[in-house]
C-alpha cells in the first residue's frame, strides 16, 4: 500500500491559519474507530481539536456525536450555529461554528464529514486536508451487518453511494489493525508522510 500526502492550494480570504482535517469515507470503513484512537492519543495536545458533529440520530457508544432533535437542528441552523451542515441517510448533520475559532487560533481541527461538503469546505477554509478511510466492499458490508444499527437503513444503498468531486488528499485502506491505521491518521494530522 502506498499513500501520498498532498496539501491543497489555499484560497485568499478563506479562514485560517489553522488546518481543517476532513475525515471521509463510506459507512463501515471504521472512521469512528480510528478517530477515537487518534483523539485519545492527542488528549494532551491543545493544538489538535476533534470536532463533535451535531446529528439528528440517537447517540451511540461508537460515535462521539451531539444528539439533537430535528426541530432543535433547524433552530440552530437558522441562527447560524453551524459552520457546515448536510443531510444523509435520513438524518441531518453539522459541525459547530466554534471550529472557526480554533482554526483562527492556528489549531488543527479534525472532523468526520460527508464527502458532499468537501468542495464547500475547501473554499471556506485556507488549509484543508481530506483523508479518505475506506475498505473493500465485502469488508464494508460485513462491518455494517455486524453493527446492526437500525438508523443505518438499507446496507446495499449505503454501499452503492458515490460522491462526485470528492477526491481525497490521502487514503487509508483500513484492513489491518485499528492501531496501525490510527497511527497513520495521527501522522497525517501532524503533517507527516509514511512509507508503509
Amino acid at each position: 500500500m502506498s499513500e501520498a500526502l498532498t496539501i491543497p492550494q489555499t484560497d485568499a480570504g478563506a479562514i485560517g491559519p489553522g488546518k481543517l482535517v476532513l475525515v471521509v469515507g463510506p459507512s463501515g470503513a471504521g472512521k469512528d474507530t480510528l478517530l477515537g484512537l487518534a483523539q485519545a492519543a492527542c488528549a494532551e495536545d491543545r493544538n489538535v481539536v476533534f470536532s463533535r458533529r451535531v446529528v439528528t440520530r440517537e447517540a451511540s457508544s461508537a460515535e462521539d456525536n451531539e444528539q439533537i432533535s430535528i426541530e432543535g437542528f433547524r433552530e440552530a441552523q437558522a441562527r447560524g450555529a453551524f459552520a457546515v451542515h448536510w443531510e444523509a441517510h435520513g438524518h441531518a448533520y453539522a459541525l459547530p461554528r466554534s471550529i472557526e475559532d480554533d482554526i483562527g487560533a492556528g489549531r488543527t481541527v479534525v472532523a468526520n464529514v460527508s464527502r458532499t461538503v468537501i468542495a464547500a469546505l475547501r473554499h471556506a477554509y485556507a488549509n484543508v486536508l481530506v483523508v479518505s478511510i475506506t475498505a473493500p466492499a465485502e469488508v464494508l458490508a460485513e462491518r455494517l451487518a455486524m453493527r446492526r444499527r437500525g438508523s443505518d437503513g438499507n446496507i446495499a444503498d449505503r454501499l452503492a453511494r458515490t460522491v462526485a468531486d470528492a477526491e481525497p488528499d490521502v487514503t487509508i485502506v483500513n484492513v489491518s489493525s485499528a492501531e496501525y491505521h490510527a497511527r497513520q491518521l495521527l501522522r497525517i494530522i501532524g503533517g507527516d508522510k509514511w512509507d508503509r
